[in-house]
């Protein structure tokens, strides 16, 4: 079974593209869900998280997101700490769901696919490219927030030209080109890959 990443920049529309391979019955693990469910129902993680960040880090509905995200935006060091409690954990949790998986191939969907380290255990990975205007465009319609926070959000992810330079495939996903014919085009390459 084939191991493929999905990444992109924040509103570069990884989501929309892992949809797509959904619908062709390609199982889906989106890393970024998995990491939040973990950071409330993982006893180690919560506990290293209420350790380096106070027990105000949680509260009775769970981890306290509007708290952690006013410390970790703006402070490098710290979010380094929190993914290097996050990331081992995804990573081991993504390997036990790709056991349990029956397909020709996976996608893993992940923001930080190489800043974690997880693309390393994968066979492809696949980058999602959007103008950047569009993608502040979409993540302020999403998460009703600033430009500047958006920015600020952005320059904590990798380059984009970075990443996307570390990809065996891209997917353009500008408005303008077709999203759905270019991840059928590579569904069928890692179907034949597959065999």
């Amino acid at each position: 079974m084939l191991r493929i990443g999905l990444t992109g920049g924040i509103g570069s529309g990884k989501s929309t593209v892992a949809a797509i391979f959904e619908v062709l019955g390609i199982p889906v693990y989106y890393a970024d869900d998995a990491a939040k469910r973990l950071m409330d129902e993982n006893e180690n993680v919560r506990g290293a998280i209420e350790n380096n960040f106070s027990k105000k880090a949680y509260t009775d509905n769970g981890l306290n997101r509007k708290y952690i995200s006013e410390i970790v935006f703006n402070n490098p060091g710290k979010l380094a700490l929190l993914n290097s409690i996050v990331h081992p954990a995804t990573i081991k949790d993504a390997d036990e769901w790709i056991q349990k998986q029956n397909s020709p191939y996976i996608i893993k969907e992940a923001a930080l696919l190489f800043e974690s380290g997880a693309n390393q255990k994968l066979d492809y990975v696949i980058g999602v490219k959007a103008p950047l205007e569009l993608r502040i465009l979409r993540v302020a319609k999403r998460d009703n927030v600033s430009r500047e926070e958006i920015l600020s959000r952005m320059n904590n992810q990798m380059d984009e030209e970075a990443k996307l330079a570390l990809c065996d495939f891209i997917i353009i996903n500008d408005e303008e080109q077709l999203v759905i014919p270019q991840v059928l085009q590579l569904h069928k390459k890692f179907l034949r890959l597959s065999k």
